[in-house]
């Protein structure tokens, strides 16, 4: 683990929101604080969270503060490199290749933390071009980010799937909790059989969404979650407020039931600055974060 440590070190600096981590079956996005028996700690933004007094999923039964499940393999300083000049197309292949790098020791699997959901392009290229085939997604949203371009930008976290769909790297593309979505955004999905399952219906759909078999026939299943699919009495801090979502045990039940590989996942659009006092929505993301590890792990 040590090599791929370093190279990582050589060729990116420390110091955003975009963590990329490394386990033995998984990777995970917290940076760990203090990983004892007695006191486990995560710092998602500027807020440290706590699993104490055990850092072992209640509803799996996992421990993911095991080295062999999750380590830290450091940053991707998006806007670091960004502010040196680099367009947003290399600045995608550079989160690509990190990627790559984090998954060169079989079974490693990244779960990556943003930053936007325009990391989910450039996550989801790498793991499908390394396994060598097409995933399928879970996509927790309340849009589906499909636009062709968004305020001219291709690379927008408002067209990372519409890029991905091009890309052909997904068989099927499943996005729930969407409550806010345009002409051009339904017309995308049709025009990629999206799988689209909206807040509408979902009581409607609540069964069939918390019982899903997913990655059969394709090198497994991908797992993106904009913290925006919740709704906002659950998480509050992010940049796109849609009253109506998910309940956080409505993700957790999706999650937890869901049969499949999962090969990689990410979890995004936390934005501190919108928080509460407390760090409501940091906390939610720690545990969604916990959660998926020990479902990957499992």
């Amino acid at each position: 683990m040590e090599h791929h440590e370093q190279a990582l070190n050589e060729n990116l600096q420390a110091g955003c929101y975009q963590k990329l981590v490394k386990g033995a079956s998984e990777a995970t996005p917290v940076r760990p604080y203090s990983l004892t028996a007695r006191s486990s700690t995560v710092l998602i933004g500027p807020f440290i969270h706590s699993f104490a007094p055990s850092t072992r999923s209640p509803f799996i039964g996992k421990e993911v503060t095991d080295p062999r499940v999750l380590t830290d393999v450091g940053d991707v300083p998006v806007q670091e490199i960004r502010d040196c000049g680099v367009d947003d197309e290399r600045l995608m292949k550079v989160v690509s290749e990190s990627v790559k790098l984090v998954m060169e020791e079989d079974p490693l699997r990244p779960l990556v933390l943003g930053g936007d959901h325009s990391i989910s392009y450039p996550v989801i290229r790498a793991v499908s071009e390394k396994l060598g085939g097409q995933v399928d997604i879970l996509h927790l949203d309340a849009h589906p980010d499909n636009y062709n371009a968004y305020e001219g930008n291709y690379f927008s976290h408002a067209s990372s799937f519409a890029r991905i769909m091009e890309g052909g790297y997904a068989r099927r593309l499943l996005q729930v909790g969407i409550r806010s979505i345009s002409q051009e955004g339904r017309e995308q999905c049709k025009r990629f059989g999206v799988e689209l399952y909206e807040m509408r219906t979902f009581s409607r759909d609540r069964e069939y969404l918390e019982n899903l078999k997913l990655g059969e026939g394709v090198k497994g299943v991908y797992v993106s979650i904009d913290l925006d699919s919740l709704d906002p009495a659950f998480a509050p801090g992010v940049s796109h407020i849609e009253p109506g979502g998910l309940s956080f045990r409505d993700v957790l039940n999706i999650i937890h039931n869901l049969k499949g590989d999962i090969v990689g996942a990410d979890v995004v659009e936390f934005n501190p600055q919108r928080d509460t006092v407390d760090g409501m929505t940091a906390m939610v993301a720690a545990k969604l974060v916990r959660e998926l590890t020990a479902k990957i792990a499992k």
